[in-house]
């Protein structure tokens, strides 16, 4: 009886080897298909610190998905720059707090002022992109959305927090995210704990209120060093020759990004604590403006071709492309570039094809092994590498046979309105 049970453990652990062997070959299988296009980056994945997450979706009689994932190269242990990745959980907590506070005329539409009152913080009264020309936490998610606005997250973090963004993404399992700074303004260990006074009002009438707020949590204590490079441009243009280090940085595993947008995409398919606490309203702003193209939004207006091209903020299928997305295909998706560090966070539909399924990938080039000095190959390597991945699961997305074809009314727009 014992050999019989010893035998069943062994088939069992030989089984669910497979199983992962299975779900780490089958991307490489892939890339391997095609060495024209990804010899690159197999000769030397490591150097391009390449991770994939792929998930295919079936769907049953009744069109509830199901999901299986395959990886290449994913360790959540090694880091990785966000960049603007993580401006889409900050705009999923600006909808959620606005729900949870629950105050009659407070909205995403409400128009908001932020004041000054520590070092680094900047004051705003007016958004000369809204159609009112004045600011609010849906404007700003738009712009996020749209073009990867940086002020627009530079806001949400001041309206959520520090200590709650983190706080609250650790409450629904989010357990290895960390976004401890703004961007561009030179946040430092000390004013990243501080954000900004700001009210909400409607006319005179103010209909909300929050003081600024500290975060008495040193996030920062305990972080270790991640040394990357040999060199980095310093403030005054002059090169430090000394290892970068990201230590002090946020911090957004693949997986974890990809969990995320499952969440928005699908949030019937995670456990309830997972959840964010939004409207059927916010999941059809955040689809909408997801999707859609810079030249579709009249307000903000991005309708300037030559800064906005189509796949601005596609990379995946489209990001090497200067030419138009076909209307058929969507994608759902948040991008981020910056240090060298090229990632999608992907959900891709086809409408006619009747074609879906998440992709996320993450891609570095940086030869000279300087930061910050702005000499980095996404021409060469990053964007040629994303358009080629997310074309390559496409086609195969195309010809996997399916069961049953999804669905996907749900995720139709009209971006005319």
């Amino acid at each position: 009886m014992k050999k019989l049970i010893w035998l069943t453990i062994i088939t069992l652990c030989c089984l669910n080897y497979a199983n992962a062997q299975q779900k780490e070959n089958l991307i490489e299988e892939l890339l391997k298909s095609k060495p024209e296009l990804f010899n690159i980056i197999l000769n030397d994945s490591t150097k391009h610190e390449v991770q994939i997450v792929y998930t295919q979706i079936d769907r049953d009689k009744n069109n509830k998905p199901s999901f299986t994932t395959y990886t290449y190269n994913v360790d959540r242990n090694r880091y990785f720059f966000p960049a603007s990745t993580v401006k889409l959980p900050l705009s999923l907590l600006s909808l959620e707090k606005i729900n949870n506070l629950n105050i009659k005329g407070l909205t995403k539409e409400t128009p908001l002022k932020i004041d000054s009152a520590s070092r680094k913080q900047i004051a705003v009264s007016t958004d000369t992109s809204a159609v009112n020309s004045l600011p609010s936490i849906g404007q700003y998610i738009k712009k996020i959305l749209l073009v990867s606005d940086n002020d627009g997250y530079n806001r949400l973090y001041e309206f959520l927090g520090q200590q709650y963004i983190n706080e609250t993404l650790k409450q629904k399992g989010f357990n290895d995210v960390r976004i401890l700074t703004r961007y561009i303004v030179g946040d430092d260990t000390i004013t990243a704990r501080y954000t900004n006074p700001i009210q909400f009002y409607n006319e005179k009438k103010i209909v909300y209120s929050q003081p600024q707020i500290y975060n008495e949590t040193d996030y920062f204590k305990g972080l270790k060093p991640i040394m990357r490079g040999i060199g980095y441009m310093n403030s005054k243009d002059s090169i430090i020759y000394k290892p970068f280090n990201f230590g002090l940085k946020n911090c957004y595993p693949l997986e974890e990004q990809q969990k995320l947008l499952r969440t928005l995409m699908f949030p019937e398919t995670v456990p309830s604590s997972q959840r964010f606490n939004l409207t059927n309203d916010d999941y059809n702003f955040l689809y909408k403006y997801m999707s859609m193209l810079p030249a579709e939004s009249k307000h903000p207006d991005y309708s300037n071709a030559k800064e906005y091209k189509p796949s601005i903020v596609k990379f995946l299928m489209f990001g090497d492309k200067t030419d138009n997305i076909p209307a058929n295909i969507r994608i759902f998706n948040k991008i981020g570039d910056s240090y060298g560090y090229l990632i999608d966070n992907a959900y891709i539909v086809d409408f006619d094809k009747k074609v879906e399924f998440m992709l996320s990938a993450v891609v570095f080039s940086n030869a000279d092994g300087i930061f910050n000095d702005s000499k980095y190959e996404y021409e060469t390597i990053c964007y040629p590498f994303m358009g080629n991945l997310g074309r390559l699961i496409y086609d195969y997305e195309v010809n996997r046979t399916k069961k049953q074809l999804p669905d996907l009314s749900k995720f139709k727009f009209d971006y005319k309105k």
